[in-house]
């Protein structure tokens, strides 16, 4: 199956987030309409253990937070990202003052399926076409070669490691810290279609 990595329509929808859509995704925003969606597949110990930011319990109320905070929050925009009009995971990008920092999850029901290569080559093209930034950071926790594949397949270089919260268990982790800067992505911007032989 091919996959179309170029974003194919850029609307607006609600609270200046555009609705990005590429071959089998559209990535939208949060809306209370997908709460149960969001903690269905986020309440789930292997997802929240490779991400620094969900809790484990996942319930209703976080999830209600995170819309809510996200929809007032400057300088970070979250995707749901959507197979078919089903949330599957959340993609989004968190603006600093000189730089940006990319951060995704899906369901375990659709990993191992290239949507979040998918979703995250979406997101890249809208972070350095439409918002214009230089760079764009990343982080894949060392235990999680899969969403370091994703990374890597994006075009992201590694940069070193460095030890991260994970409220999920409570802790600190070592994360494997990539980078991905506007003149590398441009000269990878033909990566276009990929065919998937295996």
């Amino acid at each position: 199956m091919s996959l179309t990595t170029e974003i194919l329509t850029q609307r607006c929808c609600g609270h200046g987030i555009p609705v990005l859509e590429t071959e089998r995704l559209i990535l939208r925003a949060p809306r209370r309409g997908d709460i149960k969606a969001i903690v269905r597949l986020a309440n789930d110990r292997r997802v929240a253990e490779n991400t620094a930011r969900l809790p484990h319990p996942y319930c209703a109320e976080d999830a209600a937070r995170f819309i809510a905070a996200i929809n007032q929050r400057d300088g970070e925009t979250a995707f749901v990202v959507t197979l078919g009009g089903e949330p599957i995971g959340i993609c989004g990008i968190e603006l600093r003052e000189n730089k940006a920092e990319i951060g995704y999850w899906l369901g375990v029901p659709y990993w191992g399926r290239g949507y979040a290569t998918e979703a995250v080559r979406a997101t890249i093209d809208h972070t350095f076409g439409a918002l214009g930034r230089e760079a764009l950071g990343a982080g894949a926790r060392v235990t999680n070669p899969a969403s370091r594949r994703v990374l890597e397949k994006c075009g992201f270089q590694w940069t070193g490691v460095g030890l991260y919260r994970i409220r999920a268990i409570n802790s600190s982790a070592p994360f494997d810290r990539f980078r991905l800067d506007r003149g590398l992505w441009a000269s990878l911007k033909a990566w276009g279609r990929t065919r998937d032989v295996a």
